[in-house]
């Protein structure tokens, strides 16, 4: 029998995985402060920079599904801002173009997964304050100097392909270690979709270094 999402009232298929009310609380490590979120960018909190850990997690009705689903999101939610705010700090035309690029594509890939599993991301997790956004991308880019002309273009393609090998290599890693289904594709379908981001990367990379 067919579903509704309680929060955007869609109706769902009777196989379709909706995290509408799945919610997680971390409390950072350094200060304590509790956050409620499905996601929050790079698990840090947003006042002192702390790490967090998960201290309650509210399930979702296929708890399995629902992982793959947070952890998709996490990591596109973190490459998201990384490419959002560094764009708003480079100088550099050439990168800035990448950059903006690069933003707008996890962009729609996290309105995709957000849509397809009605995910529904509080609006400050996509788009934080000043305050927040400079908290943010002093842990983003610490050791970057934006100022340092070409020095700094270099490091931010150097960041954003490690960033992206690792994910990519991540979501293979999960991949392998599944049989076949709806999670194992998941999977497969980030991974691939990391691998071009690698590749496009790469490319312009090089090209500015020639």
């Amino acid at each position: 029998m067919a579903s509704k999402c309680p929060k955007c009232h869609a109706t769902l298929d009777d196989d379709a995985v909706c995290c509408a009310e799945v919610r997680y609380t971390w409390k950072c490590k350094a200060c304590g402060k509790l956050t409620t979120g499905f996601a929050v960018p790079y698990g840090r909190c947003h006042l002192c920079g702390g790490e967090h850990e998960v201290v309650k997690t509210e399930a979702g009705r296929d708890p399995k599904q629902v992982a793959v689903v947070h952890e998709a999101v996490q990591y596109e939610l973190d490459m998201y801002h990384f490419y959002r705010l560094a764009a708003a700090r480079t100088s550099d035309v050439q990168l800035k173009e990448v950059l903006t690029e690069m933003g707008n594509k996890e962009e729609d890939h996290l309105g995709e997964l957000e849509a397809k599993y009605h995910v529904h991301l509080e609006p400050e997790v996509r788009y934080p304050s000043a305050e927040v956004a400079s908290q943010m991308a002093g842990w983003i880019f610490k050791d970057i100097d934006f100022t340092d002309g070409a020095g700094h273009v270099t490091q931010v393609y150097d960041r954003a392909i490690e960033m992206e090998r690792r994910t990519r290599d991540h979501f293979q890693a999960r991949a392998a270690k599944l049989p076949a289904g709806p999670e194992r594709e998941v999977y497969r379908e980030l991974a691939a979709e990391e691998e071009e981001h690698v590749a496009l990367l790469e490319t312009e990379r090089a090209q500015f270094e020639s």
